[in-house]
């Protein structure tokens, strides 16, 4: 007790005691934060039901990745630096069509294709091109992609991405022995009944041929050979369509099967050409072209969520051209009036 009375008279001379108080204020603010984060903190439900939304929708976000027009061991190079911006991309690779040049053989997919998009093999939808038919029938693409390619000999197939349907079309339309494309033909007979089986889903298609495109040869740019596939998967209210063949980047605006723009209910197209073979010259912007682009590789990345997507293109190293923006799934949007 002495002592303590002793070092109060040494604080008292030194004029300290009259921060004691403040001292004494401090310590207690310290307790009580100390009390408040060692003690467990309660949700509100309100709180709990938006954490709950939140998980719930990352769990059903998903990624597509791709390109159209890829691997040629002339120009490996650039099937390389695009694969290596799929190997940054976790999620579903798509492949639209002319895989592996110059026509698809079992040696081309394995000496081009295999040691660059080759990797991704395990995760990869494809959907066949029309250099693939350059060799017997596309026997070399239905060879190296088994049961990944769908039925074989059919090259048309669908599979889900959460609320997403995702439909692959062969639309090589005039290949013998095929069926072609027209209306009850083998393909467009599935397509209207596969469609039917996901009436309340997300629609997305990609084949090799884009319907119309801003390309310089007309024939090699129009394909109205794919009118009544493009009827269906309009009447079911898709929402996207992704190709390859032109070997470039265009992006047009909704349009209906006859390429009449439709901004409520038309049918997204996106041409991503740019996988790794040389680039093809763009011509005159046909109409509802809204962007375009020659002389860039690069992967188309979407991210498919519950109700809506977002696209963007990609650029391999050193390139600088980027396109991007959302939409909303047409499905979606008539559900909820």
């Amino acid at each position: 007790m002495a002592r303590a009375f002793s070092a109060w008279k040494i604080l008292k001379r030194l004029k300290i005691v009259r921060v004691w108080p403040l001292i004494a204020l401090a310590c207690l603010a310290a307790a009580q934060v100390q009390a408040q984060s060692s003690s467990p903190v309660l949700a509100t439900p309100h709180e709990k039901d938006s954490r709950k939304i939140l998980v719930d929708s990352a769990a059903q976000t998903f990624t597509l990745v791709g390109a159209g027009d890829i691997a040629t061991c002339k120009y490996l190079d650039n099937a390389r630096a695009t694969a290596k911006l799929i190997e940054k991309i976790p999620g579903t690779v798509f492949a639209a069509g002319d895989l592996a040049y110059e026509k698809g053989s079992p040696k081309e997919y394995e000496n081009c294709y295999g040691p660059s998009w080759g990797r991704f093999k395990d995760r990869t939808k494809p959907a066949v091109g029309n250099h693939e038919y350059n060799r017997r029938s596309a026997a070399g693409y239905f060879e190296y992609w088994g049961e990944q390619a769908g039925p074989a000999g059919k090259g048309f197939y669908s599979y889900d991405l959460g609320n997403w349907h995702v439909v692959v079309l062969n639309t090589n339309c005039f290949e013998k022995g095929f069926g072609g494309c027209g209306k009850d033909s083998p393909q467009e007979s599935w397509l209207r009944a596969d469609l039917a089986k996901h009436p309340d889903a997300c629609i997305l298609a990609y084949g090799h041929h884009p319907l119309n495109s801003s390309g310089v040869k007309k024939k090699h740019a129009m394909h109205p050979e794919l009118k009544p596939l493009w009827e269906d998967l309009y009447a079911a209210h898709a929402d996207l369509f992704l190709t390859g063949h032109e070997h470039f980047y265009e992006r047009l605006a909704p349009q209906d099967p006859q390429g009449n723009p439709d901004p409520k209910g038309g049918i997204r197209q996106i041409i991503v050409g740019t996988g790794g073979r040389q680039h093809d010259e763009i011509g005159t912007p046909i109409r509802n072209s809204e962007v375009r682009e020659s002389g860039t590789y690069g992967v188309l990345k979407l991210t498919l969520a519950p109700g809506k997507y977002h696209w963007e293109f990609i650029p391999v190293e050193g390139s600088s051209f980027r396109d991007s923006g959302d939409g909303v799934c047409h499905n979606a949007q008539s559900t909820a009036d």
